[in-house]
């Protein structure tokens, strides 16, 4: 028993000098690191939480980007499916125009020879038809100025009548298809003499 009152005197005497210390600088019994430690440990999960929440956002925006270009890579597909077949397609138009453009006035009157050219019209006619549903367009050229992104020159064409760097031949057409270069057109530009 006597030390039990022994112990309780320093207790008593310990508790006497605690009472002028702050009860902010006292540790009331808690054990300090343990709170330290699960507050190290609760910020570290926080910062754990941020991380994976960015890595979530950056994953979706990729995932939306990928999605998007993926749609516009399908829509390109197909827009532009047909631009090797209509290249290919486009010496036929030219062959057919100059068939035209050779018929003497002669014999496109005489009724033999009549139907004939009314038959390779219709069937340019056709192909500029099916052209057209397809985005395929003839360019623009002659009295315009030479714009090298649709036009490709050929020839210089000495001339007063025309504005230096105006179109005044085109020797071979040009086609658009959609918002795309198919062919540039062949052309003479005029210079002045």
């Amino acid at each position: 028993m006597i030390d039990n009152d022994k112990s309780q005197a320093e207790d008593d005497a310990v508790d006497k000098e605690l009472e002028a210390v702050p009860e902010e600088f006292l540790d009331n019994g808690e054990d300090e690191a343990s709170e330290d430690g699960s507050e190290k440990a609760l910020d570290a999960l926080k910062a754990d939480l941020e991380t994976a929440k960015q890595d979530i956002l950056y994953a979706k925006a990729e995932a939306q980007n990928v999605r998007r270009r993926a749609e516009k890579d399908v829509q390109d597909a197909r827009a532009y499916a047909a631009t090797g077949f209509a290249r290919d397609v486009l010496s036929v138009s030219d062959n057919l125009e100059r068939a035209i453009a050779a018929i003497p006035e002669s014999l496109r009157e005489d009724d033999k020879m009549k139907a004939l050219v009314t038959g390779i019209e219709a069937t340019q006619r056709e192909l500029e038809k099916v052209f057209g549903q397809h985005g395929v367009k003839r360019i623009a050229s002659v009295g315009l100025p030479l714009d090298p992104n649709q036009h490709q020159a050929m020839m210089e064409v000495p001339t007063d009548e025309h504005e230096e760097g105006t179109i005044v031949q085109e020797m071979q057409s040009g086609y658009m298809i959609k918002d795309r270069l198919l062919r540039p057109a062949m052309v003479g530009v005029a210079k002045k003499p």
